[in-house]
């Protein structure tokens, strides 16, 4: 639907999302969009691991998942972070429900490697129909990355690819990383918009680097999925500008200079 917003939050960045962030979604609604958030929770999966003293690895930065493990993902995921973002929106005035990709058979996964990473997975097919009914009432779903596989097991998704992976399916208009900067700056100055080749141009010359690199990749990721653009915007402050546009930096497969 063109006027779809997905929102992808990381687990790191949940904790730190502000009034005026939430204000902002409000106002994406206002302005006439549907909005659809999708999280993560790594930060509280792993404390919860730690205090249950299970033992958990990653693995080309997925995270290990046996069943022992998925039952404290899903416990987390779709319980006290996904309740906790609801129960937000819905004390800044928005009507929220939260979901995971169980319900409504709405993500359907394969193991990508189950013996080197146990039950993590790649989503295969998705089922927007419970979205779209959702959306027509104006509710935001909120989305947990929990799939389930053809025998009805569940498998733990990237909330990065799974964020990608809805967005395509609802033909949004815009797929926003959101983090705890304003997007990609260079020498203090937001970069409004940049291509492909342009950010692995920012890339080698120092100017994305640290942990903005892992974020860019998975904007990138979701470029090849079949997004034309995404957006990296700020989860501390209003996603709109004055002028009513987002705020942030749009990344495009358009080739031009940075």
């Amino acid at each position: 639907m063109d006027n779809t917003i997905v929102v992808k939050c990381g687990g790191s960045i949940l904790a730190e999302l502000t009034d005026s962030f939430f204000q902002s979604i409000k106002e994406l609604q206002k302005q006439g969009n549907k909005v659809v958030i999708v999280h993560g929770g790594g930060p509280e999966i792993e404390s919860m691991l730690t205090s249950l003293a299970i033992e958990s690895e990653f693995v080309n930065g997925l995270r290990k998942t046996t069943p022992e493990v998925m039952e404290v993902v899903e416990m987390v995921l779709s319980g006290n972070v996904n309740k906790k973002l609801v129960s937000t929106l819905t004390n800044h005035g928005m009507k929220a429900v939260g979901l995971s990709g169980v319900d409504g058979d709405l993500l359907k996964a394969t193991s990508i490697d189950e013996q080197t990473l146990g039950l993590v997975g790649k989503v295969q097919q998705i089922d927007i129909k419970l979205i779209d009914m959702l959306l027509q009432v104006d509710y935001i779903p909120v989305i947990s990355p929990i799939a389930v596989n053809v025998s009805g097991g569940k498998l733990n998704i990237n909330a990065d690819t799974a964020a990608a992976s809805i967005a395509e399916a609802l033909h949004a208009k815009h797929l926003l990383f959101v983090t705890n900067v304003p997007g990609i700056l260079k020498d203090g100055s937001l970069i409004e918009e940049v291509s492909t080749e342009g950010v692995k141009n920012l890339i080698a010359d120092g100017t994305i680097f640290g942990g903005m690199i892992p974020k860019v990749d998975a904007a990138l990721s979701a470029l090849s999925a079949g997004l034309n653009e995404v957006m990296i915007v700020s989860g501390k402050e209003s996603l709109v500008s004055l002028n009513g546009n987002l705020a942030g930096t749009k990344l495009t497969k358009e080739l031009e200079a940075v």
